[in-house]
């Protein structure tokens, strides 16, 4: 298995990271549209996050650089777009974590702010939190769905790191060093 993803092309990677991105998107409009869960302003940013790391996978899957600063490019923007989505749902579990009493208040919803905020102050009042992120609207075997994304996240984080990994590859000859049975 290791020997088949170490092949792995730029293309591949990307169309994998591309296609887990499409998978984590429909999920989560068919929880707005089929389920009717309504996004807080954290749900609709880490759907930013998704979008973002989509949108490089997809970039790169049709440029498919041969060499390996073209993937190291493409890995590193893959880790900046899932680092930043890994960050926001951290984010969302630490507010829904809070005592009662803690919570933030809720403020106005995310379109009236952008429609009379700067996008800083948009972003620093979303990053701060509302008590309408820290609601609990749904859960799966114990997990809030922002602890869903999360792990989303994670496993979306192995196509950028695939990429990088391969980006230090010398040539398309190179063995792992160190593997038992392997030259």
């Amino acid at each position: 298995m290791i020997m088949e993803l170490e092949n792995w092309s730029v293309r591949r990677w990307s169309l994998a990271g591309l296609a887990f991105c499409v998978l984590m998107m429909a999920v989560a409009l068919g929880l707005e549209h089929g389920a009717g869960l309504e996004p807080c302003p954290l749900c609709i940013f880490q759907r930013v996050a998704v979008i973002a790391a989509g949108v490089v996978f997809a970039i790169a899957a049709l440029h498919d650089p041969k060499g390996r600063a073209g993937a190291a490019i493409y890995g590193l923007l893959g880790v900046v777009a899932v680092g930043t989505g890994i960050g926001l749902a951290g984010r969302h579990l630490w507010l829904q974590s809070l005592p009662a009493d803690q919570v933030p208040s809720c403020g106005p919803g995310l379109d009236y702010m952008m429609e009379i905020l700067p996008l800083r102050e948009v972003l620093a009042t979303v990053l701060t939190g509302s008590g309408e992120c820290a609601e609990i609207s749904a859960s799966l075997l114990g997990l809030s769905l922002p602890g869903w994304t999360l792990i989303g996240f994670v496993v979306l984080m192995l196509a950028p790191l695939g990429l990088l990994a391969r980006s230090l590859r010398r040539d398309h000859g190179y063995r792992w060093q160190g593997v038992p049975g392997r030259d």
